[in-house]
């Protein structure tokens, strides 16, 4: 993860200057977010890398030598915007310019190659995980291999500091020039962070007014406190003599202060010292002004151990205070005993009793002083123990600076050395007397030449990056002329095709209108013909670079893999290809509206500092729905969120146990499993044959869930559930999904042999329908028409095969996030949505037949979402648990019911001989 300090220019006038921000790189959009520290939940801004460039200047030549000054280089935005961005050391500088320029160029080649095929995914698949990231390979364009190779050459090796990555967020942030570290432009998001950081701290900054080292928190006395409290009452009162001096308020406070265990808190120590911190410099720039430098460096020093004799008397101040407090708590204790004592225990106890109770108070007496001792020869002794450290610590700085004298001293030593064998090669004085200028000269010779290829050196650098930066543009903004070409040609072949269905589109309305032969004969005919063979044609395979030109409006599968046109059937193929040109129409109308998908890139940037949360912003993202690329990461954070207790009691390696012991050993669902495998969802490429991905993967987690939960082993449904969440998840996760519906979500008795639980939600939703869609109820009613025989299968599958993939994964990402109540909402948003069209239906017969497939005519989602979370509220949810307690009772007594008149026939037939040879289906099967 791309990530560090840098020091960015900003304001304006006198408020100009470099700040400290905390940049982060964000690889789905290309863009850096600046935060104002790493724990900020908002980012200040963002640069767009993708379109920028990068450029930096030499050091001039009085700067320090290379690597250790700071090092500022820009970034040349579109429009002419140039940001000014400082590093620490000129390493991290090239080190960042290197990764910028490095991210860049991956990004705009994957872009490229995923709009090279209309008919993946737009986005990389490094974001996706499950069967739909396979359809997604990441297609990488075949560039330049001179480029590729000159890139390499004129890279430059550097490895980041600290103040670097991941672990530099733990690091303190560099030093800046400017105090002003507050960003005007942005001071609503400044705001926010803020008050986001104090929420976050508010329940840590509660402190005790008596808070030192240590909190302390009021607490009630008990009784056996109280007798604590006699056992040191003449210490007190001797100690107290001796601080008659202080100022004191005490009296018989009918509390104890009692200790809190010990939290995260700021010493007294660092207290004073940030005190003492701001008072030094505070008047430092006037003292300095003085000129004087000997002067102020006497008076600091002065300042300095006035303020060290300040401290330790604050010190003994401070524990005096604290065994003032401690006896004061004594004497309350003593008293309250005493009056507790002579109130209760003095009534009625005899004098043995009384004897038995002085002498346990003379041994508690004589135990708490022993533990007094042992105290203070504790803190003694810790005492010595710091002393000690302090010794040795002083004498590590002594060796340390003899050590730094010897090396000096050996250095002067190797220096006069090397003087004395110069002195020695000298021929004669006279000589040497004429070369002494000489030497000088040279030696000033030799520094500028040193500093020459310093600058050198650098300027080669400097050159290699500008190179490569010119090589980078240059490709890039050759893929852009050819991507521009490419788009053109395609638009040209739309454009011509356009035509061609106009033009015969014309033809049918005008013989429609004239008809200008018999209809045997008419051109409609043939026209209608050719327009149908056109439109169910098969597209044959072409050559990549061939395809690109075609428009692909309608490919054979949509990007979750099902199936956007049947084989079979002629007329059903027609319809199915209809509708896929107008999810095609919705698709592309809603990428023009990017609103939602920024709403979610800033949702998610705002997340990198933090872990995510259950929030109303996150809420209404996923009910808007989830994007394509995020939808891995998002589904596995719900099952996350929903099965955590779960994932905590499990051992490691949870489900891979499962799979093996299912694999292992022989289980009485795994033959209703292999039936089903194939039967899952057969118009989905990654479950369409016994070869494909998805059925090994899909037997594995129902195996698995099998041996997890023994009482439903299996049950029909299970599988498209799995089914459908392997699209998005691996192995495990969609093992932990298909727990978390059938587990958290569902009621007991859902997927059992009995289906109570689906059983009871039929009749809750009968009785939301008459509430919400009263007409509709009533005209169900009018023509017996029971619809939930239809509505069964989308509560037990979460309506999987009942509406279009579009549809049916918005559906599941707020059904993950919320929970069972969303099915509730889209079924009666389903009936609502096509309400006026069932209430002109006058048959029962019209109308079960349109509620068989009018659902697969639904495709606006977003008017549906709406539907579903505006136009139904209130949906409270504890108005379904009350109707599922309430139906639940029903159909268990039905069900008893049922059950006695089996009994009674079992009985009868036994007893009848005409009925001895009826049998039931269950007994024929068995």
């Amino acid at each position: 993860k791309l990530c560090g300090y840098l020091q960015k220019l900003s304001g304006k006038g006198p408020l100009r200057g470099f700040r400290s921000r905390w940049f982060v790189f964000d690889p789905r959009r290309c863009y850096l977010y600046y935060f104002k520290g790493p724990q900020e939940p908002l980012p200040l801004g963002h640069l767009d890398i993708a379109s920028a460039c990068f450029s930096y200047h030499q050091p001039e030549a009085g700067a320090a030598a290379a690597g250790d000054e700071p090092a500022a280089f820009e970034v040349h935005s579109p429009g002419g915007a140039v940001t000014v961005l400082k590093a620490a050391t000129r390493q991290d500088m090239t080190y960042w310019l290197q990764e910028l320029q490095q991210k860049r160029w991956e990004y705009c080649n994957n872009l490229d190659a995923a709009k090279r095929d209309s008919r993946t995914s737009p986005t990389p698949s490094d974001f996706s995980k499950g069967l739909v990231a396979k359809d997604n390979p990441g297609i990488i364009l075949s560039q330049n291999a001179s480029a590729e190779r000159a890139r390499n050459i004129l890279a430059v090796e550097t490895s980041p500091t600290d103040l670097v990555g991941e672990q530099a967020a733990s690091q303190p942030a560099p030093v800046q020039a400017s105090t002003i570290n507050f960003s005007l432009k942005q001071w609503s998001t400044e705001i926010k962070n803020s008050m986001s950081s104090l929420r976050k701290g508010s329940n840590e900054n509660r402190k005790s007014v008596f808070y030192t080292t240590e909190e302390w928190e009021l607490l009630d006395p008990t009784p056996k406190d109280l007798e604590d409290s006699m056992a040191l009452e003449e210490k007190r009162k001797h100690i107290a003599e001796g601080n008659k001096g202080r100022r004191l308020t005490s009296s018989a406070f009918p509390f104890d202060f009692g200790r809190i265990p010990h939290k995260a808190r700021r010493p007294l120590k660092d207290m004073i010292g940030s005190s003492k911190n701001r008072n030094s410099s505070d008047s430092s720039p006037t003292e300095w002004c003085s000129g004087n430098g000997n002067r102020l460096v006497s008076e600091l020093q002065l300042k300095y151990q006035s303020q060290q004799e300040e401290l330790e008397k604050l010190k003994k101040d401070l524990l005096s205070q604290k065994e003032l407090v401690r006896l004061l708590q004594q004497t309350v204790r003593s008293s309250q005993y005493d009056k507790y004592f002579a109130s209760h225990l003095c009534e009625g106890v005899p004098k043995d009793m009384l004897e038995l109770l002085h002498q346990k108070d003379d041994q508690i007496l004589g135990l708490n002083n022993q533990l007094e001792k042992l105290n203070l020869e504790k803190d003694s002794l810790q005492q010595e123990v710091k002393n000690l450290k302090c010794k040795v610590g002083e004498l590590n700085e002594r060796l340390g600076m003899l050590m730094e004298t010897i090396q000096a001293k050996d250095e002067v030593i190797m220096k006069l050395s090397r003087q004395l064998s110069e002195c020695e090669d000298s021929t004669s004085s006279q000589s040497g007397a004429i070369n002494s200028p000489t030497a000088t000269c040279t030696n000033k010779e030799l520094q500028e030449l040193d500093r020459l290829k310093d600058n050198l050196q650098g300027y080669k650098t400097q050159n290699k990056f500008l190179n490569k930066e010119i090589l980078e543009l240059s490709a890039l903004r050759r893929n852009a002329e050819a991507r521009e070409r490419e788009w053109q040609a395609k638009y040209t072949s739309l454009e011509a095709k356009l035509c061609q269905i106009e033009s015969k589109y014309l033809i049918l309305l005008q013989e429609m209108k004239t008809p200008v032969c018999s209809e045997d004969q008419s051109p409609a005919r043939e026209v209608i013909t050719q327009l149908l063979e056109d439109a169910l044609k098969a597209e044959p395979s072409e050559q990549p670079e061939q395809a690109f030109f075609k428009p692909h409006l309608v490919s054979e599968y949509d990007i979750y893999g099902f199936q956007t046109v049947p084989e079979d059937d002629e007329e059903e193929k027609l319809v199915a290809k209809s509708r896929a040109l107008d999810l095609r129409s919705l698709s592309l109308s809603e990428n023009r509206e990017i609103s939602t998908g920024v709403k979610w890139e800033n949702y998610l940037a705002s997340t990198m500092n933090r872990e995510m949360m259950r929030c109303v912003e996150l809420k209404n993202l996923i009910r808007s729905g989830i994007p394509h690329e995020h939808r891995s990461k998002m589904w596995k954070w719900c099952v996350s969120l929903h099965v955590k207790k779960f994932k905590d009691s499990a051992v490691p390696g949870y489900f891979q146990t499962l799979l093996q012991k299912a694999l292992e050993k022989p289980n009485p669902a795994s033959k209703q499993i292999e039936l089903d495998l194939l039967r899952t969802l057969p118009n989905n490429k990654h479950y369409s044959s016994p070869t494909s991905e998805g059925i090994q993967k899909l037997r594995n987690v129902l195996l698995a869930f099998s041996w997890r939960n023994p009482d439903i082993g299996y049950c029909q449904g299970l599988n498209r559930l799995v089914a459908i969440a392997l699209l998005y998840l691996e192995q495990e996760d969609a093992f932990w999904c298909l727990v978390t519906i059938v587990e958290v979500f569902m009621p007991r008795d859902y997927y059992t042999k009995t289906l109570l639980g689906s059983q009871v939600d039929q009749r809750v939703f009968k009785d939301l329908l008459s509430e919400k869609l009263p007409r509709l109820h009533a005209h169900f009613e009018q023509y017996k028409v029971d619809y939930t025989l239809i509505t069964f299968n989308w509560f037990l599958v979460v309506f999987v095969d009942s509406v279009v993939s579009d549809i049916l994964f918005k559906i599941w990402d707020s059904f993950l996030y919320e929970g069972p109540k969303v099915i509730f909402r889209f079924a009666l948003a389903l009936f609502k949505y096509k309400e006026e069209e069932i209430l002109k239906l006058q048959d029962s017969m019209s109308i079960f037949k349109y509620l068989r497939y009018f659902t697969r005519t639904i495709l606006d989602a977003r008017k549906l979402t709406a539907i579903a979370f505006g136009d139904l509220n209130p949906f409270p949810l504890r108005q379904i648990r009350n109707r599922r307690a309430y139906h639940l009772e029903k159909v268990r007594l039905e069900l008893t019911e049922l059950e006695a008149i089996r009994e009674d026939f079992l009985r009868e037939r036994e007893t009848c001989v005409e009925k001895r040879d009826l049998i039931s289906d269950d007994e024929e099967d068995s």
